[in-house]
């Protein structure tokens, strides 16, 4: 095995005009040769108005108010404007380890810093006190000096002590891993759902972390011996804090379980009136949404940007036939979800487990497709197994076709053969991906003969949107059909069965 390079070139993570369309994998144009109704331009859709909304605030460089000295602050906000990177390589080859930099390079890009520099270095595990190793840590401190850089990002989550440690030797802020990502889902979060499942998974990521230095923050009083102006509540102000911490985690999770009490009876309504659900899920920025827009012809947002749908979007459609079902678009999912994310963002995720098909979405241009799908499967997995569910059939799909050569998609091919071929952009492979999606949802399996009087016209209604139609005629006393209908629809059909 060659010895992998302990640098990256800094041309790989530059967040110029040149370097940013090497990620451009999803385009924002209408898709062809679907019928798109026509939209005013006074009218933008919902995903173009977040999209304005979401560019209406951006950082300017150079303009800070913080401390030079990290040890005199206590709780500070990330600011990600100049970073560098790094990371420990303990397992796979040389070049899971870059993509996994890579990855790392386009998560602070999307949380809005410049990406100066990567270091990745080899080692067995990484290091309790430093992350890096003493050594290392003086030549990342060299790197940083030399860069310019405010700001250090490691590809890891570091304990409190690591966390600590690095920032005294190198005298700049760092960052880990999943309090990037959490800095990226904050800055997303539009619905009060999504808001507080986010805050909840910063709360509990923090709340070991809380930390504060000198006299002030160590200062404990209360009673009577602590002398004339030392008395007070007995207790620090880092355990006031914690105990705050403390009393806002528990609201917000009272909140949440409120919210999915809610989502809870919209999912039984639906399951009620028998409509199928699909959950559409993937790899963050697999094109999850552009899908949605081609499926539907709707206008969720859709940006080339990791995390960008949040909050789960649902839309209804049919498959060619005329059966109607409902198609979700979800979280997306990342290598080392945070936990944090994972427990919050849980009633969300089980818009996937409980769904009658799973539609797995995975980028075809990715470098290392059958890691994104690993990952995908490891967190649904989980949470269908903690709910006692079974995982739902699975359809994989592979979109960017048109971003990929014809030999590497004829390796996808021998890769994931089952797999639909697609490209949501182009409007390639949709159609044959509709007649998949109706093949695999459950179809109605009660056949009934039922004249319906004209004045129960919803049941027939509901005949043509949930069963499958095979004989219609319209007599004196009614609608006489055959059809195959579900369940809960023949019984409220029974009452007509056999009449005339």
């Amino acid at each position: 095995m060659n010895k992998p390079s302990s640098q990256f070139s800094t041309s790989q993570f530059s967040t110029s005009q040149s370097s940013t369309s090497e990620f451009s994998t999803i385009d924002t144009d209408p898709v062809e040769g679907i019928e798109v109704d026509p939209v005013p331009s006074q009218a933008p859709s919902t995903g173009e108005m977040e999209r304005v909304e979401r560019a209406s605030l951006r950082r300017v460089p150079g303009l800070s108010t913080e401390l030079t000295d990290v040890t005199e602050v206590e709780n500070r906000q990330l600011r990600l404007e100049r970073v560098v990177l790094v990371g420990v390589w303990t397992e796979g080859n040389s070049e899971q380890a870059e993509a996994s930099l890579a990855e790392l390079g386009r998560l602070a890009e999307t949380a809005g810093s410049e990406v100066l520099e990567g270091l990745v270095q080899r080692r067995d595990r990484p290091d309790p006190a430093t992350y890096v190793g003493s050594g290392k840590v003086r030549e990342l401190r060299d790197v940083v000096v030399a860069t310019g850089a405010d700001s250090v990002v490691c590809d890891g989550e570091l304990a409190p002590g690591q966390l600590r440690q690095l920032e005294e030797k190198i005298q700049v802020k760092v960052v880990d891993r999943t309090a990037l990502i959490l800095d990226i889902f904050a800055q997303h979060a539009s619905s009060k759902e999504g808001k507080a499942q986010v805050e909840l998974a910063q709360l509990q990521y923090f709340l070991p972390r809380l930390r504060g230095w000198g006299a002030k923050m160590s200062r404990q009083s209360g009673g009577g011996s602590g002398g004339v102006g030392n008395r007070g509540p007995g207790e620090t102000k880092l355990e006031t804090d914690r105990r705050r911490v403390h009393k806002r985690i528990t609201k917000l999770r009272k909140e949440l379980e409120g919210m999915r009490t809610i989502r809870d009876t919209k999912r039984s309504q639906r399951v009620a009136n028998a409509v199928p659900s699909v959950a559409i899920a993937g790899y963050t920025n697999a094109g999850k949404s552009s899908l949605l827009n081609a499926m539907t012809n709707t206008g969720a947002l859709v940006e080339d940007a990791l995390f960008a749908t949040l909050d789960p979007t649902t839309r209804r459609t049919s498959t060619p036939d005329g059966r109607n079902y409902t198609l979700v678009d979800t979280v997306g999912f990342v290598r080392h979800l945070p936990h944090q994310l994972v427990e919050a963002f849980r009633s969300t995720l089980e818009e996937v487990t409980g769904a009658d098909l799973l539609v797995h979405i995975v980028d075809g241009s990715d470098a290392t497709p059958h890691e994104q799908v690993s990952s995908v499967r490891d967190v649904i997995r989980d949470i269908a197994e903690e709910h006692g569910q079974p995982m739902p059939p699975e359809l994989l799909v592979v979109n960017k076709t048109d971003a990929v050569s014809a030999t590497r998609r004829a390796e996808l091919g021998r890769l994931m053969p089952s797999a639909v071929f697609v490209s949501a952009h182009g409007g390639e492979g949709i159609d044959s991906l509709r007649e998949t999606i109706a093949n695999l949802l459950p179809r109605p399996d009660v056949f009934v003969d039922a004249l319906v009087p004209y004045t129960r016209g919803e049941l027939v209604s509901r005949v043509h949107s949930e069963g499958e139609l095979v004989d219609e005629e319209y007599t004196a006393d009614g609608t006489h059909v055959r059809a195959k209908v579900r369940v809960d629809l023949a019984h409220a059909l029974e009452p007509f069965v056999g009449v005339g």
